[in-house]
């Protein structure tokens, strides 16, 4: 038996190995054991030692294995055959050793594969290769360790490897011992420092949830999503700008008596609360942006990262057990953007919907497979629709056109899988697998954000390819109208000069969903539906105007951060009594109006003493995302402004609630959309910093015509001659006491006639909704386009 403290031939330990030495210790080796030299005053690594190559080498040749045998005869050899007793003393010893660092007696360790072309930045080998958790005691070690050298030659990993251009000469194993995180009664997850969907650069993506990670890399559970901006944590702000709970029904956890991973169904009360505080995910982050720029700089340019994370249900510390390059959009062409598109535009209802990977769009027959022998009928090009991908279904994933699965989350095997490989996928539907048929023809799209769509049948769809290396210069400044937070990342990647029309009133309806003056005043409400969701949100956030207040402020934060620095306009909320009546708790409030289009709006709600308690929630949400997530590109647009009293009394409102016009650089626009905004437009520009045409309401009060009339439809027109008189006299007059003005109406989104007149009129900036963009770009830096 070696002693301990003997120099060891065939054991590396973690504090030892550096990123030279992949060869002899593999990828994921070689990254920790640089980590824990380098970070271990910054981050919390278990320590560990890796069983080198070198030491794979002699077990294999010891025993005689032949490795051009089967895959199946060369596991089953492997598994049989015994350690040279050399080679098992130090294995022994190096155990002792790590069990005597931890004061612990057979501790309890995970054993994880490190190959020599894992973990590399032009492939994952994500779940090629088995991992064993909570092994203790040096004879369930040895066990691990020999199942784990076998797991290189499961059929899915040498097929992986064959696709790869791997030879099987080309590949060796070395196998990771490490300190075991045991976050049974705690939670882990994922990470990645970037947008996982866009690419984007500027976020960390976290995903967490109960228990053991099996529970998210398998699938078995929608975690908890999390995004912090890095570019103001670096300046010291506190960016969270995404925070969605995911219903996370099962943890994982280790079961002594069988020796395996098991999972238990999660406590109601512990799915409906968030599993990690906001001092935590900041703390992720920070572990995060350390470990990417620690690798940017080694590598010479940018390297984002995959990171697996655990907390401890014992120290309740949060670890880094793993750390690898991200594979899938840091090998993407960066100067090419191809955008996909469905055609009709009014859309049958959607069959199933998910989370959707992929960003693209395909329509083919639905396979389901229940069961991973039962894929002998599966065609190229099928729909795989499928409880939840593991491993061995990556050769169906190849061949697939798109994958559905009723379970998973952003960061499980089939996410992962499925970016690598390009094929879009919607997870965790639910219920795809009863609802949609085998043989069905459907359409899946996952262009539109976070959201995928199932729909009946074969819909058309384009793809627009755009060249951004293009050194044309567009004529004029260009900016998006979104209302979508989801969408903002990839919309953001455009060669855009920023958003010029944020919708609040679009994000309150479609993430929050109740009236603002319900949740100053809950108790006038006995609808049982808003009883309920308030129950809900109360459990998530401690209150309702908390949980107003942080979903409003994530959304325009997640919107602001995408852009970031470039300008962000934000427009208050919009709504009309009709609209607001549709939230929970609305017709509690609303007044029943007969043309609300020119009723009780914009600035004459702000202004009204029976509003204040729900405008001061708008105020405080947008004042958090500027002054607390650090986001001071948010610029403020006032809409539907009648006369100059309200501009002045809007402005005061504002300031009694922090956000004064001048104060931290922030600047207020007036959206120019009723006559008497261009007829005195010289005084308006006393109270505001600029200026943006709603094109829509402009031509709707200029022409007298309720633009939700059917009847008066075709009058409606933006083209009319008084219209752009209103609309020339407002840009030329803006520019005569030089201030900014664009305009983000619908009318340069639909007529390009219409958006070339603006550009001769010389206006600042046009304002797109982002079906639109695409089009305008192909005029100036070109694009390639098919069906």
């Amino acid at each position: 038996m070696k002693k301990l403290g003997e120099p060891m031939k065939y054991i590396k330990f973690f504090k030892n190995i550096s990123l030279d030495q992949i060869p002899l210790v593999g990828g994921k080796n070689a990254a920790l054991g640089q980590m824990i030299q380098d970070l271990a005053s910054s981050i919390c690594i278990p320590q560990g030692f890796a069983i080198t190559v070198d030491a794979y080498t002699y077990f294999i040749q010891a025993n005689g294995i032949s490795l051009q045998a089967a895959p199946a005869v060369i596991r089953e050899s492997i598994i049989q055959s015994k350690f040279p007793q050399d080679l098992q003393d130090e294995i022994v010893a190096a155990y002792q050793n790590l069990s005597k660092e931890y004061h612990q007696e057979n501790l309890s360790v995970a054993v994880r594969s490190s190959a020599t072309t894992e973990d590399l930045p032009s492939a994952s080998f994500a779940g090629q290769q088995e991992s064993f958790l909570h092994i203790s005691g040096f004879q369930h070690l040895l066990e691990s360790i020999k199942k784990c050298m076998a797991s290189l030659f499961t059929d899915r990993a040498v097929a992986y490897r064959n696709e790869k251009g791997f030879k099987g000469s080309d590949i060796s194993i070395s196998v990771g011992v490490q300190k075991m995180v045991q976050a049974d009664d705690a939670v882990s997850g994922v990470m990645f420092t970037l947008e996982i969907e866009s690419g984007h650069p500027d976020f960390i993506t976290i995903n967490s949830a109960y228990g053991l990670g099996e529970a998210i890399v398998g699938g078995k559970v929608n975690p908890d999503e999390y995004m912090v901006h890095k570019p103001t944590v670096r300046q010291g702000y506190k960016p969270l700008v995404k925070k969605l709970c995911g219903d996370k029904q099962v943890k994982a956890y280790y079961e002594p008596k069988q020796k395996n991973v098991a999972f238990a169904p999660v406590p109601l009360d512990a799915r409906n609360t968030f599993c990690l505080s906001d001092d935590q995910i900041f703390e992720l982050a920070r572990y995060g942006m350390i470990i990417e720029d620690y690798f940017s700089q080694r590598k010479g340019s940018w390297c984002p990262m995959d990171i697996e994370w655990a907390q401890d249900s014992f120290d309740k510390k949060l670890y880094i057990v793993q750390a690898r390059p991200e594979t899938v959009h840091a090998q993407e062409d960066k100067q090419k953007l191809k955008i996909y598109q469905i055609v009709p535009k009014n859309l049958p209802n959607p069959l199933v919907c998910g989370l959707s990977i992929g960003r693209k769009i395909v329509s083919g027959a639905v396979k389901i497979i229940l069961e991973p022998s039962d894929t002998q009928s599966f065609n190229q090009g099928d729909i795989l629709v499928t409880t939840m991908t593991d491993p061995d279904s990556v050769p169906l994933m190849k061949i697939a056109g798109g994958i559905i699965t009723d379970q998973g989350g952003r960061t499980c095997h089939a996410a992962i899988v499925a970016r690598e490989l390009g094929v879009p996928t919607l997870i965790g539907t639910g219920n795809a697998t009863n609802i949609l048929k085998d043989g069905q023809t459907i359409t899946l799209d996952c262009s539109s954000g976070s959201e995928g769509m199932v729909y009946p049948g074969i819909l058309p769809f384009k793809i627009q390819q755009i060249s951004l290396e293009s050194s044309e210069k567009m004529p004029v400044h260009l900016l998006v109208n979104i209302a979508n937070p989801e969408s903002a990342c990839e919309i953001s990647l455009m060669p855009l000069d920023g958003a010029g029309l944020v919708r609040l009133e679009f994000i309150i309806a479609q993430r929050i969903g109740i009236h603002p003056m319900a949740i100053a005043f809950p108790e006038k409400v006995s609808d049982e539906a808003f009883i309920k969701r308030a129950h809900q949100e109360r459990q998530r956030y401690g209150s309702l105007k908390d949980f107003y207040q942080e979903v409003l402020s994530q959304d325009i934060g997640l919107i602001a951060a995408s852009f970031y620095p470039r300008p962000v306009i934000v427009r208050l909320t919009d709504f009309k009594s009709n609209e607001y009546r549709n939230l929970l708790g609305g017709c509690v409030f609303e007044p029943q109006e007969e043309n609300p289009m020119i009723g009780f709006r914009g600035a004459s709600r702000y202004c009204d003493p029976s509003y204040k308690a729900a405008f001061t929630l708008e105020c405080q949400a947008i004042k958090r995302a500027r002054e607390i997530m650090g986001l001071e590109n948010i610029i403020i647009m006032v809409p539907f402004v009648r006369t100059l009293a309200e501009a002045e009394n809007t402005l005061k409102i504002l300031a009694q609630n922090g956000l004064e016009r001048g104060k931290k650089g922030l600047k207020i626009y007036l959206m120019v959309e009723i006559p008497s905004n261009v007829i005195l437009l010289e005084r308006f520009a006393e109270y505001f910093d600029g200026f943006s045409i709603g094109s829509n309401d402009l031509t709707q009060l200029t022409l007298g015509i309720d633009r939700d009339s059917s009847m008066l439809r075709n009058l409606f027109d933006e083209n009319d001659p008084a219209v752009k008189i209103l609309i020339e006299q407002a840009i030329t007059r803006a520019h005569a006491i030089k201030k900014y003005i664009s305009i983000c109406g619908q009318a340069p989104s639909d007529f390009p006639e219409f958006a070339n007149w603006l550009i001769a009129q010389k206006i600042d900036a046009l304002s797109l909704n982002s079906d639109a963009i695409v089009p305008f770009i192909k005029r100036y830096i070109g694009s390639e386009e098919r069906k």
